[in-house]
Protein backbone atom coordinates (compact mmCIF):
# COMPACT_ATOMS: atom_id res chain seq x y z
CA UNK A 1 0.00 0.00 0.00
CA UNK A 2 1.24 3.23 -1.12
CA UNK A 3 -0.02 6.03 1.83
CA UNK A 4 2.34 8.80 0.39
CA UNK A 5 3.60 10.30 -3.02
CA UNK A 6 7.12 10.12 -4.93
CA UNK A 7 7.36 13.52 -5.21
CA UNK A 8 8.97 15.28 -2.12
CA UNK A 9 6.69 18.54 -1.77
CA UNK A 10 3.46 16.66 -2.27
CA UNK A 11 4.61 14.30 -0.20
CA UNK A 12 5.17 17.02 2.24
CA UNK A 13 1.59 18.37 1.96
CA UNK A 14 0.06 15.38 2.37
CA UNK A 15 2.20 14.59 5.93
CA UNK A 16 1.22 18.05 7.09
CA UNK A 17 -2.31 17.55 5.90
CA UNK A 18 -2.34 14.24 7.90
CA UNK A 19 -1.14 16.24 10.70
CA UNK A 20 -3.03 19.19 10.82
CA UNK A 21 -6.07 16.39 10.69
CA UNK A 22 -4.89 14.40 13.57
CA UNK A 23 -4.47 17.85 15.32
CA UNK A 24 -8.03 18.79 14.51
CA UNK A 25 -9.47 15.68 15.85
CA UNK A 26 -7.59 16.37 19.50
CA UNK A 27 -8.57 19.81 19.69
CA UNK A 28 -11.97 19.01 19.44
CA UNK A 29 -11.78 15.89 21.64
CA UNK A 30 -10.38 18.11 24.00
CA UNK A 31 -12.97 20.81 23.31
CA UNK A 32 -15.66 18.28 23.69
CA UNK A 33 -14.60 16.92 27.09
CA UNK A 34 -14.11 20.60 28.53
CA UNK A 35 -17.97 21.34 27.28
CA UNK A 36 -18.97 17.57 28.83
CA UNK A 37 -16.65 18.70 32.06
CA UNK A 38 -18.34 22.03 32.51
CA UNK A 39 -21.30 21.01 32.56
CA UNK A 40 -21.20 18.43 34.38
CA UNK A 41 -20.14 20.49 37.52
CA UNK A 42 -23.71 21.96 37.04
CA UNK A 43 -25.00 18.93 38.55
CA UNK A 44 -22.87 19.58 41.76
CA UNK A 45 -26.16 21.31 43.77
CA UNK A 46 -28.20 18.75 42.58
CA UNK A 47 -25.63 16.03 44.03
CA UNK A 48 -25.84 18.19 47.38
CA UNK A 49 -29.09 18.20 47.62
CA UNK A 50 -29.55 14.57 46.97
CA UNK A 51 -26.82 13.87 49.76
CA UNK A 52 -28.25 16.19 52.18
CA UNK A 53 -31.71 15.30 51.59
CA UNK A 54 -31.29 11.99 52.20
CA UNK A 55 -29.14 12.40 55.38
CA UNK A 56 -32.05 14.13 56.78
CA UNK A 57 -34.86 11.47 55.74
CA UNK A 58 -32.17 8.73 57.74
CA UNK A 59 -31.99 11.05 60.73
CA UNK A 60 -36.00 11.49 60.90
CA UNK A 61 -36.40 8.23 60.95
CA UNK A 62 -33.97 7.50 63.75
CA UNK A 63 -36.14 10.13 65.82
CA UNK A 64 -38.86 8.88 64.81
CA UNK A 65 -37.57 5.53 65.56
CA UNK A 66 -36.72 6.58 69.04
CA UNK A 67 -40.17 8.40 69.72
CA UNK A 68 -42.35 5.58 68.24
CA UNK A 69 -41.29 3.34 71.24
CA UNK A 70 -42.72 5.91 73.84
CA UNK A 71 -46.51 3.99 75.05
CA UNK A 72 -49.72 5.43 74.17
CA UNK A 73 -48.52 8.04 72.14
CA UNK A 74 -45.27 7.02 70.33
CA UNK A 75 -46.77 6.18 67.17
CA UNK A 76 -48.47 9.44 66.85
CA UNK A 77 -45.40 11.03 67.84
CA UNK A 78 -43.10 9.51 65.01
CA UNK A 79 -45.80 10.06 62.64
CA UNK A 80 -44.74 13.79 61.68
CA UNK A 81 -41.11 12.34 61.53
CA UNK A 82 -42.12 10.03 59.39
CA UNK A 83 -43.97 12.31 57.34
CA UNK A 84 -41.10 14.51 57.20
CA UNK A 85 -38.33 11.63 56.11
CA UNK A 86 -40.80 10.81 52.83
CA UNK A 87 -40.86 14.38 52.04
CA UNK A 88 -37.08 14.34 52.28
CA UNK A 89 -36.84 11.25 50.21
CA UNK A 90 -38.87 13.01 47.71
CA UNK A 91 -36.36 16.15 47.62
CA UNK A 92 -33.20 13.77 47.56
CA UNK A 93 -34.90 11.43 44.01
CA UNK A 94 -35.81 14.99 42.49
CA UNK A 95 -31.77 15.71 43.30
CA UNK A 96 -30.93 12.38 41.68
CA UNK A 97 -33.19 12.82 38.69
CA UNK A 98 -31.63 16.69 38.14
CA UNK A 99 -28.17 15.01 38.48
CA UNK A 100 -28.80 12.08 35.80
CA UNK A 101 -30.94 14.78 33.17
CA UNK A 102 -27.84 16.89 33.81
CA UNK A 103 -24.99 13.95 33.08
CA UNK A 104 -27.00 12.79 29.70
CA UNK A 105 -26.71 16.86 28.92
CA UNK A 106 -23.41 17.37 29.07
CA UNK A 107 -22.21 14.08 27.49
CA UNK A 108 -24.99 15.12 24.51
CA UNK A 109 -23.12 18.25 24.08
CA UNK A 110 -19.60 17.17 24.79
CA UNK A 111 -19.95 14.34 21.95
CA UNK A 112 -22.05 17.13 19.81
CA UNK A 113 -19.69 19.73 19.97
CA UNK A 114 -16.54 16.84 18.94
CA UNK A 115 -18.04 15.14 16.83
CA UNK A 116 -19.76 17.20 14.29
CA UNK A 117 -16.27 19.04 13.69
CA UNK A 118 -14.57 16.40 13.54
CA UNK A 119 -17.17 13.78 11.07
CA UNK A 120 -16.72 17.21 8.92
CA UNK A 121 -12.92 17.05 8.44
CA UNK A 122 -12.83 13.65 8.39
CA UNK A 123 -15.59 13.64 5.25
CA UNK A 124 -13.02 16.15 3.51
CA UNK A 125 -9.86 14.34 3.76
CA UNK A 126 -10.24 10.53 4.02
CA UNK A 127 -11.94 10.30 0.58
CA UNK A 128 -8.96 12.21 -0.64
CA UNK A 129 -6.29 9.98 1.12
CA UNK A 130 -8.54 6.98 0.15
CA UNK A 131 -8.54 8.25 -3.67
CA UNK A 132 -4.62 8.80 -3.61
CA UNK A 133 -3.90 5.79 -2.04
CA UNK A 134 -6.28 3.45 -3.86
CA UNK A 135 -4.63 5.23 -7.15
CA UNK A 136 -1.13 5.30 -6.17
CA UNK A 137 -1.29 1.95 -4.85
CA UNK A 138 -2.85 0.16 -8.47
CA UNK A 139 -0.39 2.27 -10.23
CA UNK A 140 2.74 1.00 -8.58
CA UNK A 141 2.02 -2.71 -9.54
CA UNK A 142 2.62 -1.36 -13.19
CA UNK A 143 6.01 0.52 -12.56
CA UNK A 144 8.65 -1.19 -12.28
CA UNK A 145 9.97 -0.96 -16.20
CA UNK A 146 10.68 1.16 -19.16
CA UNK A 147 8.08 -0.33 -20.95
CA UNK A 148 5.48 -0.04 -18.79
CA UNK A 149 5.30 3.72 -19.60
CA UNK A 150 3.59 3.22 -22.91
CA UNK A 151 -0.01 1.93 -20.28
CA UNK A 152 0.13 5.62 -18.72
CA UNK A 153 1.14 7.38 -21.58
CA UNK A 154 -1.62 6.04 -23.34
CA UNK A 155 -3.83 6.74 -20.23
CA UNK A 156 -2.67 10.65 -20.36
CA UNK A 157 -3.64 10.84 -23.92
CA UNK A 158 -7.20 9.90 -22.99
CA UNK A 159 -7.20 11.96 -18.84
CA UNK A 160 -4.99 14.93 -19.55
CA UNK A 161 -6.06 18.69 -20.73
CA UNK A 162 -5.25 19.03 -24.08
CA UNK A 163 -3.42 22.02 -22.79
CA UNK A 164 -1.02 19.52 -21.26
CA UNK A 165 -1.15 17.13 -24.24
CA UNK A 166 0.57 20.23 -26.27
CA UNK A 167 3.14 20.79 -24.24
CA UNK A 168 4.29 17.81 -24.86
CA UNK A 169 3.96 17.28 -28.82
CA UNK A 170 2.28 19.38 -31.29
CA UNK A 171 1.49 15.57 -32.28
CA UNK A 172 1.34 13.49 -29.05
CA UNK A 173 -1.28 10.46 -30.21
CA UNK A 174 1.26 9.96 -33.86
CA UNK A 175 4.08 9.97 -31.60
CA UNK A 176 2.59 8.12 -29.16
CA UNK A 177 1.96 5.24 -31.62
CA UNK A 178 5.30 5.70 -33.41
CA UNK A 179 6.58 4.43 -29.78
CA UNK A 180 8.86 7.99 -29.77
CA UNK A 181 10.65 7.29 -26.46
CA UNK A 182 10.63 10.38 -25.04
CA UNK A 183 6.93 11.90 -26.02
CA UNK A 184 5.99 8.64 -24.23
CA UNK A 185 7.78 9.48 -21.61
CA UNK A 186 6.84 12.73 -21.28
CA UNK A 187 2.95 11.86 -21.37
CA UNK A 188 3.63 8.81 -18.52
CA UNK A 189 5.28 11.36 -16.45
CA UNK A 190 1.99 13.58 -16.66
CA UNK A 191 -0.73 10.32 -15.70
CA UNK A 192 1.90 9.41 -12.87
CA UNK A 193 2.52 12.48 -11.45
CA UNK A 194 -1.39 12.52 -10.81
CA UNK A 195 -1.18 9.63 -9.10
CA UNK A 196 1.94 10.53 -7.33
CA UNK A 197 4.10 8.25 -9.13
CA UNK A 198 7.65 8.79 -10.83
CA UNK A 199 8.97 7.26 -13.59
CA UNK A 200 11.21 4.04 -12.98
CA UNK A 201 14.85 5.37 -13.73
CA UNK A 202 16.07 5.13 -17.04
CA UNK A 203 18.93 2.03 -18.25
CA UNK A 204 22.06 3.67 -19.61
CA UNK A 205 22.15 2.64 -23.01
CA UNK A 206 24.47 -0.80 -23.85
CA UNK A 207 28.30 0.29 -24.39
Amino acid sequence: MKLYADAPARRTRQVLADLLVVAWLVLWVWIGTAVHDGTAELAGPARQTDSSATAMAEQLREAGGRLGGAPLVGDELALPFDRAASGADGIAAAGRDTVEAVERLALLLGLSVATIPILVALAIHLPIRWRFVREATAGARFVDAQEDLDLFALRALAHQPMRALAKVSDDPAGAWRRRDPEVVRRLAELELADVGLRPPQSSPPAA
